[in-house]
């Protein structure tokens, strides 16, 4: 029932476009309005998630062509986590007079002055999946802090933990807001019910630094000591699993993930990792559409249907925002999360690798 009421609440999001014809507080510093010619800047982070290029740019470049009956574009440009070729890019795309920019930022402190010039120039942005800093006119992504509950939620259930049991952390990148937000969020449901013997902050989110982490974690605890490892993507939970495997652990203890990549669901299937995050990208991405077209548009961004909450950043405080709901993803909801959504064909997830594992989860 609640998967059908986020989809009944995303197609709402189109009917205020009609509805609303005044600009908000924030929208003077901005150009003349347009219908339908409207160019929007996309500016992704990286590339080592899958997330970005297969599910977030197709999805924002589909609903912006719908909005504007085919006259809008977007302009796209990956940062390749280079916090310095994102100013530049941000930039270039002001400097070129795109009319609005959806920024999901490397490093949201030191993009704070390219949305300050960006603003300056008559360019809103709008940030996206992550808080930059800076004059942003407003924010889209998912709940964070519920990604850590339930991470870490999940995480005691499947420990059936007590407080004795000895729990590596695995956080992302201290670049990235989101990470504090979800570490925020995990420690709410593990403190007091788990030992939290090891801690990292992760740079860059690679696995392969993931990877050195665990392996310096396992030295130091022990491999028979780990009761479980809270990692807070999949990709981290991957080079999780290297290092385990490496370190001799057959039995591996139950791990975390998010972003539900195909790597991860398969690793659930098998065993290896316990538990992802689904999250619902259409959902996020075409909320981040709506309102960028919405804002080019002159329509005041600041009303319920696209962003019913408010979020504040070091630098700028109520930025009006849609947070949007995440899944558990367990072997137990594979079919009723990527697959039911159509994020994965069965034949993508269950290669010969996993034919059995797919049919032990009923999954054919």
């Amino acid at each position: 029932m609640r998967r059908i009421a986020i989809s009944l609440a995303a197609s709402a999001l189109s009917l205020p476009l009609a509805a609303c014809g005044s600009e908000s507080a924030d929208a003077g510093s901005s150009g003349p309005t347009k219908a339908n010619d409207i160019t929007v800047g996309l500016l992704l982070p990286e590339k080592e998630n899958a997330r970005y290029e297969k599910f977030d740019k197709p999805i924002i470049e589909k609903k912006v062509e719908s909005l504007t009956e085919g006259g809008g574009r977007v302009v796209y440009a990956n940062a390749e986590q280079d916090a310095a070729r994102q100013r530049a890019q941000l930039a270039e795309m002001v400097e070129d007079e795109v009319d609005v920019v959806l920024l999901d930022a490397v490093d949201s402190h030191d993009i704070a002055s390219g949305v300050k010039a960006a603003k300056a120039a008559g360019v809103p942005v709008v940030a996206y999946d992550r808080l930059a800093e800076g004059p942003v006119e407003a924010y889209v992504s998912f709940d964070n802090e519920m990604v850590g509950e339930v991470q870490g939620r999940t995480l005691v259930e499947a420990m059936n933990a007590d407080s004795t049991d000895k729990v590596v952390m695995m956080n992302g990148a201290v670049t990235d807001p989101n990470a504090a937000q979800f570490k925020k969020g995990a420690l709410a449901e593990l403190s007091g019910k788990v030992n939290i013997v090891k801690q990292y902050d992760t740079e860059e989110w690679k696995p392969e630094n993931a990877e050195a982490n665990m392996r310096e974690a396992i030295a130091a605890v022990g491999k028979g000591d780990i009761a479980g490892v809270y990692s807070a993507n999949d990709g981290m939970a991957g080079g999780i699993v290297a290092a385990l495997k490496a370190a001799g652990v057959t039995d591996l203890p139950p791990i975390t993930g998010q972003d539900a990549e195909l790597a991860a669901v398969q690793r659930i299937l098998a065993g290896e990792q316990y538990m992802s995050v689904y999250k619902p990208y259409a959902e996020e991405a075409e909320a981040a559409a709506e309102i960028a077209v919405a804002r080019v548009r002159g329509h005041g961004i600041e009303f319920d249907a696209l962003t019913r909450d408010k979020v504040d950043s070091p630098t700028k405080k109520r930025i009006p925002a849609r947070l949007v709901s995440v899944l558990s993803l367990t072997k137990d909801t594979i079919k009723d999360t990527v697959i039911q959504d159509g994020v994965y064909e069965v034949s993508e997830i269950c290669t010969a690798k996993y034919k059995a594992a797919c049919a032990e989860a009923g999954i054919e």
